[in-house]
């Protein structure tokens, strides 16, 4: 039997259009009335995902900024900052790689230090609350990520400048233009660890979807392990079930097929 179910947003639930089906806001009624908890689980800010889930934010879970942030109906269940002499230096490095801009996550907003017109789009669609400033390490908030948009690539460019920092911190290529530091062991997996080990869920009781590689220690933390058929090669290989594309309603479309609701 299901009792929680997480999802990635982009790419995942989210179809290429950045919409989510119609059909989902019925198929959550179903679960909600089946005592099943549904999350969304994304690199995206909580702030961000809170408006796209409006109508039902308090009702649903959000483990937001890859697994560092995490709120239960309206109710902040935990945070797991960086350190900020380290993200000191995670930003001065980013402020190196050509082509590339550094973004400070904290709980209370985002911090970029650009307004290019090409990269302030980006940051608006997964940022609801981003302010410009003159010094991001200027900033006093609780840190959540660093994060580099890397309009070369991630996964080939800004990825290799971090090397140092894989044993001691959590380097994540989460998108095509996306790289997330996090602290050691922050991440949807080990979030989705302590939730079920908090709300006494068990590793057979958790389906979970996702597409890219922020979303692969999440496929651990889960019997009914979904990559979508449009995701990472990295990701299907450790994937234990395929759902249907992000569009054609794939995420939806495997709850329905596997929970009698």
């Amino acid at each position: 039997m299901i009792k929680f179910i997480a999802t990635d947003m982009d790419g995942t639930l989210l179809n290429r259009n950045n919409e989510i089906h119609d059909e989902f806001f019925d198929v959550f009624e179903k679960l909600e009335q089946n005592n099943i908890i549904f999350a969304a689980a994304s690199g995206r800010q909580y702030y961000n995902l809170a408006k796209r889930f409006e109508s039902i934010k308090d009702r649903m879970m959000f483990i937001a900024e890859n697994g560092t942030f995490v709120v239960y109906k309206d109710e902040e269940l935990f945070i797991n900052a960086l350190d900020k002499c380290v993200a000191r230096e995670l930003i001065q490095i980013g402020r190196t790689i050509d082509n590339s801009y550094v973004i400070l996550c904290g709980k209370k907003a985002a911090y970029v230090e650009s307004d290019n017109e090409e990269f302030i789009k980006e940051v608006s669609k997964y940022y609801e609350r981003y302010e410009i400033v003159e010094d991001v390490n200027q900033i006093d908030d609780d840190i959540l990520k660093v994060t580099i948009c890397d309009f070369s690539g991630s996964e080939n460019n800004s990825n290799k400048y971090f090397n140092d920092y894989r044993e001691n911190l959590q380097v994540t290529i989460s998108g095509e233009i996306w790289l997330d530091i996090t602290a050691k062991g922050a991440n949807k997996g080990v979030a989705i660890k302590a939730l079920q080990e908090k709300l006494g869920i068990n590793f057979e009781e958790t389906m979970v979807f996702g597409d890219y590689l922020n979303d692969l220690e999440m496929m651990g933390a889960a019997y009914h392990s979904y990559a979508m058929e449009n995701a990472h090669d990295d990701l299907k290989k450790v994937a234990r079930f395929r759902a249907k594309s992000n569009d054609e309603n794939g995420v939806v479309e495997a709850i329905k097929n596997n929970i009698a609701i």
